[in-house]
């Protein structure tokens, strides 16, 4: 692919250490492109990684995370987006167990990622840990992915309840993770409703973005202590997007801030409103 230094969607950011005096250990990156030289189809990746294991290590794998996806994904053609995803996501666990292998004090990190990638409007996501994307369309809150946890195991098998996951002791019990020493498996489902079976989520892969849609992903530094239905009453609020995302930061640190919050926003443009502002 050709670096792009023009994002074709909205592009907004943020991450905060949380109020805990904690490292940041979270990563992120977003990067855009075009196809090829003789193919200007934009394209837009978009990265976060939470980093697991502590002395700085949980740091360090987070950042080898960003990096690798970022670089395998610029490397590739776009030809095969969830085959470039799950390729991406395999490299960067090779990268970050190779490195925890040579560096004692590196033993045993990892990290989490999600990462979407939009190739003009379609969207492609895919996921390890319990990092999460959201789509946001006609005031709907709709989490795309599922977490990768003992808590969110214990839900599907119906062990526990909703309102028991809130607080349950094991809720940040990590089943898989860049960096694991058991095989990783790219989470590449797409949920659009969660009475969709697996092979449906899938195949929701290439999801079409449409004009005003938004895409937040974040760490669990934000969804253990803000509600679905709290990211749309404050992305709603006045102010800009930056301060949109502030507030959602602050409330977080508000209730406790136990750890790192990081939060990107993507938004398709408005095409009527682009169309007007041409005119």
């Amino acid at each position: 692919m050709i670096p792009s230094k023009q994002h074709h969607l909205n592009v907004f950011a943020i991450t905060d250490p949380g109020s805990q005096g904690r490292i940041n250990e979270d990563s992120y990156q977003i990067s855009s492109f075009t196809i090829s030289e003789d193919d200007d189809t934009p394209v837009l990746v978009a990265v976060i990684a939470d980093g697991i294991g502590g002395h700085k290590a949980g740091e360090i794998a987070s950042k080898i995370a960003v990096a690798t996806i970022i670089s395998a994904i610029a490397e590739s053609d776009g030809s095969d987006p969830t085959w470039i995803l799950k390729s991406a996501l395999l490299e960067a666990n090779h990268s970050i167990t190779a490195e925890s292998a040579e560096d004692d004090s590196h033993r045993g990190m990892g990290s989490t990622v999600v990462c979407a990638l939009v190739i003009d409007q379609a969207l492609y996501i895919a996921t390890l840990g319990d990092s999460r994307i959201y789509l946001i369309r006609d005031q709907i809150v709709q989490q795309l992915n599922v977490d990768h946890t003992w808590v969110q195991e214990a839900l599907d098998s119906g062990v526990i309840n909703e309102e028991e996951a809130r607080n349950h002791p094991r809720r940040h019990l990590i089943r898989s993770y860049l960096g694991s020493a058991d095989p990783i498996k790219p989470d590449l489902r797409l949920y659009l409703d969660f009475n969709e079976n697996q092979e449906q989520a899938k195949a929701n892969q290439g999801l079409p973005l449409i004009p005003g849609d938004q895409l937040l992903l974040c760490t669990d530094g934000l969804t253990d202590l803000v509600a679905n239905e709290e990211f749309l009453e404050i992305l709603e609020s006045g102010g800009s997007e930056d301060e949109r995302l502030g507030k959602l930061v602050d409330l977080a640190n508000l209730r406790g801030g136990h750890d790192n919050i990081t939060i990107i926003l993507l938004q398709s443009p408005d095409t009527e409103l682009f169309e007007e502002e041409e005119d």
